[in-house]
């Protein structure tokens, strides 16, 4: 009878293990913040232990794939001008186009100058051989004298609208020598001399430009002696004379 107490002791020890182990054999261990399971096979008196260090970062994942775009984002300000460029090649010369419409006609120009137009003009022929030496010739076929500003009577030129004036003078010579001289106020400004050849017809000319005022004059005449008298005209040899304005006096 004295082991009956023993056994019953160890009876109802082996009651309360098996009432403290869990249901489905895993047991935990609860803390004051985490609850640790209990590792499988533990005895009934295991305890968790202290928590360990963090462990160190992993490796860098690859790269993921790209993402798919965006939406468009509205206009930029626009940015600041940048330097001039460099000048290109001269391009290839186009087509001509057609023809444009006539423009609009413009104003009225002002009041010009005068349209009065100055002339004086002669241009006259010797009629006859016959010439006296160191007076003025005096051409009587009248060719052209308008103005009236030659006078066949005397065989001078009068000048009416002082400017820039041309004379020129073409002479037949035959039978003797030429002489000849354009005066200008008494004054000889131009000779000609022409020698005669024998059995022959010759010519002698000049031209000039001169400057005159109102009321100069302008002629011809043969000088020297009678011997230099040589010229003619007939009605298949002409010796003229001609004068013109060229440019009028405008002060």
């Amino acid at each position: 009878q004295i082991w009956v107490p023993g056994l019953r002791m160890l009876l109802l020890g082996a009651v309360l293990l098996l009432l403290a182990l869990p249901s489905h054999g895993q047991e935990t261990i609860e803390g004051p913040e985490v609850l640790l399971p209990v590792p499988k096979g533990a005895c009934a008196g295991w305890m968790a232990g202290i928590p360990g260090h963090p462990g160190h970062n992993g490796t860098p994942g690859r790269d993921g794939r790209d993402g798919t775009p965006g939406e468009k984002g509205e206009k930029g300000d626009p940015g600041f001008a940048g330097p001039k460029g460099d000048t290109g090649e001269t391009g290839v010369t186009g087509v001509e186009g057609s023809r444009g419409f006539p423009g609009i006609p413009g104003r009225k120009g002002e009041p010009g100058e005068s349209a009065y137009v100055y002339r004086s003009a002669f241009s006259v022929g010797l009629e006859t051989r016959v010439t006296i030496p160191n007076i003025p010739i005096r051409f009587t076929k009248i060719f052209y004298n308008q103005q009236n500003h030659y006078d066949d009577t005397t065989g001078k030129f009068y000048c009416n609208i002082p400017g820039l004036y041309y004379f020129s003078y073409h002479i037949t010579v035959y039978l003797k020598d030429v002489k000849v001289s354009l005066y200008k106020k008494d004054k000889a400004m131009l000779f000609t001399y022409d020698q005669f050849q024998d059995k022959n017809v010759d010519q002698a000319s000049g031209s000039v430009l001169l400057y005159l005022e109102k009321g100069d004059q302008v002629w011809l005449q043969v000088y020297g002696d009678g011997e230099n008298n040589g010229v003619y005209a007939d009605n298949v040899h002409d010796s003229t004379f001609t004068g013109f304005l060229l440019y009028h006096d405008i002060e």
